[in-house]
């Protein structure tokens, strides 16, 4: 058996090689997808050992195929590339494995280890090549050295890595790859520390008894079967690890589509919540009417009932009495519309239909400042006109909801109001200098009790397609801007069209 694979090394050399260009290639093309997996961050330099080590082997067998062929010695540049490239995968073994234990946090003493590996490394170099008298002994010693330096340290980091990694996969209840990950790393144990120490003949301690020519004696065949067969199991376990990510995305696509669920019933709910306020509102302005209309339209209207009918009989027997009364009367009669004027004003501003927004907002602000003693401007551009009555309705509603909250919660002195129109949208913003909110704790779902007031003008611009963006600082005041897009189209426009 010994004979035959010492005979056929050249094959054992080949999938040497494949074993980690494969696992190489498989990581490099894994290594595009996004995780939060420490171990899919520290890959890179793992992919890049694979695909450097491969060409190395194969670089070995095709310096062991010109050796046999041609029975003579292998280019000096050949074997400097050899050597360039050995260490290299040595080196990118090494990062990754510093890269598990340290992390992405202590990034600094991670480059610094390294740096002092290199060093170390490099001082070794040029000891070996001071030393050696020859170049078969210098080849050697470096190659031996190199495996010595690099290749056993770089492997012991890799395996204690891939164990804090199974502990990490286990804690996030993916015991299968965690498992992967452990056989890799008693792989690359193995690999490591009985296949690099076995290394060629040479004068670096311990390789003069321990070398490759012991290893045959001892286990009967060459220890580049041994290397090869703990490559293939490394690159199966590391690339059956690989599937954690898909693992990872089926995990976030699933909660992604949890909280979507979870944020539709909570729009839901909110969306019912505001039907079920609107319509007690509805309910409440209602009973408010009807109390006002009672007690102050009615009574009036009585009161000139009782007035006139009294005025007939005061006609003809004291006329002068009844010029008196009927200016009372008149008075009264006056009040009475004034009353009416209020309530339907309150209920629908006439401006709106008549005269349009900018004059139903100063109408508006004039009634705050007379009652609330609140300083409200008003700013508008001339090209603000012929706008849908949709749109009128909606953004004196979100104004009226602004001014509203400035009085009652912001404690607010001024209110500044710009309704402004470019070619590509029309703005309304509502600026006041109160005492401000927190809005991120406001507008948060769990947040008691909801902020009907808000959800509402952000509800309100929903319905005529447009953005409303609520920003506020403590101490600063708050501004709320609404954004509507000019190609607007009502409902009625819409089923018109459709039409």
């Amino acid at each position: 058996m010994s004979e035959f694979l010492v005979r056929n090394i050249v094959l054992v050399y080949f999938f040497y090689g494949l074993s980690f260009f494969s696992m190489g290639l498989a990581i490099l093309v894994e290594s595009g997808h996004a995780s939060e997996l420490d171990f899919a961050k520290a890959l890179l330099p793992l992919g890049g050992f694979g695909i450097v080590h491969g060409c190395h082997e194969w670089l070995e067998m095709f310096l062991l195929l010109h050796l046999v062929t041609l029975n003579s010695p292998n280019p000096t540049w050949l074997q400097v590339i050899r050597q360039i490239l050995l260490a290299s995968s040595f080196l990118m073994l090494l990062a990754f494995g510093l890269r598990l234990i340290a992390g992405t946090v202590y990034h600094k003493i991670r480059r610094n280890l390294f740096l002092v590996v290199i060093t170390i490394w490099l001082l070794g170099c040029v000891y070996v090549l001071a030393t050696s008298s020859t170049r078969l002994e210098e080849t050697n010693s470096l190659d031996v050295y190199t495996r010595y330096a690099l290749a056993i340290p770089g492997a012991a980091l890799t395996t204690w890595g891939l164990l804090i990694q199974r502990e990490k996969f286990k804690r996030t209840e993916m015991e299968r790859f965690g498992r992967d990950v452990a056989f890799a790393a008693i792989a690359f144990a193995l690999y490591g520390g009985i296949g690099q120490l076995f290394a060629a003949p040479s004068s670096i301690f311990p390789s003069r008894w321990l070398n490759y020519e012991t290893f045959l004696q001892w286990f009967g065949i060459p220890i580049q079967v041994f290397r090869a067969s703990m490559a293939c199991l490394a690159a199966v376990f590391i690339i059956r690890s690989l599937r954690a990510f898909e693992e990872e995305n089926r995990r976030a696509l699933n909660s992604l589509r949890e909280a979507q669920m979870l944020e539709r019933k909570r729009l839901d709910s909110l969306r019912s919540e505001l039907l079920h306020r609107t319509v007690k509102a509805q309910e409440n302005e209602r009973q408010r009417i009807a109390r006002e209309l009672h007690d102050e339209t009615g009574q009036t209207l009585t009161a000139l009932a009782m007035g006139l009918q009294g005025l007939t009989n005061t006609i003809e027997a004291n006329p002068a009495k009844a010029i008196d009364q009927a200016q009372q009367l008149q008075s009264l009669a006056g009040a009475g519309i004034s009353e009416l004027q209020r309530l339907v004003s309150g209920l629908h501003p006439p401006q709106l239909d008549d005269l349009g927004l900018a004059a139903a907002l100063r109408w508006y602000a004039g009634q705050v400042h007379d009652r609330f003693g609140l300083q409200v401007r008003v700013h508008t551009e001339s090209s603000v006109k012929d706008l849908p009555m949709e749109i009128r309705i909606v953004l004196f509603r979100i104004a009226q909801e602004a001014v509203t909250n400035a009085v009652r919660h912001a404690n607010a002195s001024e209110v500044d109001i710009f309704l402004t129109r470019n070619e590509h949208a029309l703005c309304l913003k509502i600026l006041d200098n109160g005492k401000g909110f927190d809005i991120e704790s406001k507008l948060k779902p769990e947040h008691e009790p909801p902020c009907w007031g808000l959800m509402g003008m952000i509800e309100r611009a929903s319905l005529i397609n447009a953005k409303c963006q609520i920003t506020s600082k403590l101490r600063k005041g708050t501004t709320i801007t609404v954004d509507v897009p000019m190609n607007f189209q009502t409902a009625t426009d819409k089923v018109e069209s459709n039409a």
